[in-house]
């Protein structure tokens, strides 16, 4: 084989190899948005209290229970927190 065919030969070969690098990133950004609400939570996956992704109905269902809550007075939320002396009569 002469320089000049290895030469091609091995541009060749590092276009091929840059290339398909290239195409599993794409591939691999477009299904990691898709897949990630199909794995289970015992197999890494998104655990069942996290938020909606952003840019869904539910997103904005979401925003919008908050920012009501974030509204209201301590007292009347449904998550408030017991405070420092009710814990300690608790023990």
């Amino acid at each position: 084989m002469s320089t000049g065919t290895r030469h091609l030969v091995i541009a060749l070969a590092v276009t091929l190899a840059s290339c398909g690098l290239g195409g599993c990133g794409s591939i691999n950004e477009k299904l990691a948005a898709g897949m990630s609400g199909a794995i289970p939570q015992w197999a890494g996956g998104m655990p069942a209290d996290a938020p909606p992704r952003p840019g869904t109905a539910k997103y904005d269902e979401f925003m919008q229970e908050r920012e009501r809550k974030r509204l209201q007075p301590a007292a009347e939320r449904d998550d408030a927190k017991p405070d420092a002396s009710s814990a300690e009569r608790m023990r």
